[in-house]
């Protein structure tokens, strides 16, 4: 988190912890440890409000809740949180509230009380979270119609880096230019009866309808994928830069999932399936299965 950030979070709890006491602005300075100067248009910048202003709405908010719990005299209330005199604090209240502090003792009405949520809360849901230990993974399952796919083949790739290198990553555009069955293209693991001699498992495609006339790019190959289940495979939603790790996450999950309780075996004769990592949504694969007989 950012120092300045932390520099107003302990102005604030400076704030709140002598709210009956004079409050300068010097002080304020020694808690954040920045010059006065600095200190105001920190606080300015991050809260909307200045020192003086954040410091009048919130001894107005107590003061209305101790009248509202009858701790006190309109009096020894303006008094103890700091008004020099009744008048002023009556003013004040009354700008803020729109009514009397005495008329709100006697009919404590709802109003808007000022709420001085912590800047350094506010920052920390802008932070990345750390999900190093949150291991959620997500299974359903699914069936893929009978089709066709249109697919890019490798060299001796077995993943997805290797296979850039032997196609180069611009295939994924030529993919994503095609309308496909599934709304994406997919990256699949080729079966040993899907693969050509000297070509690779790990392959790109996109899967159309068994009926598709349309063109095929060249350098690609067509295959025919019967109907088949799968067991869809879905991470949590992951920060861009911590893809690796999601993907790891899911392919462990997958590598100590038991299907035969939910009435399944692997099947290893259907290819298996990786759609594009997206952070937003979290890792997904696909490993088919068949029922148990």
């Amino acid at each position: 988190m950012k120092e300045q950030i932390l520099a107003v979070q302990k102005m604030q709890d400076y704030i709140g912890a002598h709210l009956e006491k004079e409050i300068r602005l010097s002080d304020l300075a020694q808690s954040s440890l920045f010059s006065p100067w600095y200190s105001y248009r920190l606080f300015r910048e991050q809260l909307g409000l200045s020192p003086a202003e954040y410091i009048r709405k919130l001894r107005l908010s107590r003061a209305a809740e101790a009248l509202r719990e009858r701790k006190g005299k309109v009096i020894d209330i303006a008094f103890d949180l700091g008004f020099s005199n009744v008048d002023t604090f009556t003013r004040a209240f009354f700008r803020e509230f729109g009514m009397n502090p005495s008329d709100y003792a006697k009919n404590p009405v709802p109003i808007p009380l000022f709420i001085p949520y912590g800047v350094k809360y506010r920052e920390l849901r802008k932070e990345p979270m750390d999900m190093t230990n949150l291991q959620t993974v997500f299974v359903r399952p699914i069936v893929k119609p009978e089709r066709l796919c249109i697919i890019k083949r490798g060299i001796q790739a077995e993943d997805y880096f290797p296979y850039c290198e032997e196609v180069s990553c611009d295939v994924w555009g030529i993919l994503m230019s095609m309308h496909s069955l599934c709304g994406e293209p997919v990256c699949m693991w080729l079966p040993p009866q899907y693969k050509k001699p000297n070509t690779s498992t790990y392959v790109q495609g996109v899967e159309v309808e068994t009926d598709y006339l349309g063109a095929v790019p060249e350098g690609f190959d067509v295959i025919h994928l019967p109907e088949a289940e799968y067991l869809l495979f879905q991470g949590q939603p992951f920060q861009e830069e911590d893809y690796c790790e999601a993907i790891q996450r899911v392919r462990q999950a997958i590598a100590q999932f038991d299907p035969t309780p939910i009435g399944y075996t692997w099947d290893d004769g259907s290819p298996r399936i990786q759609l594009e990592p997206r952070g937003e949504r979290g890792y997904m694969e696909l490993r088919a299965v068949k029922r148990n007989t």
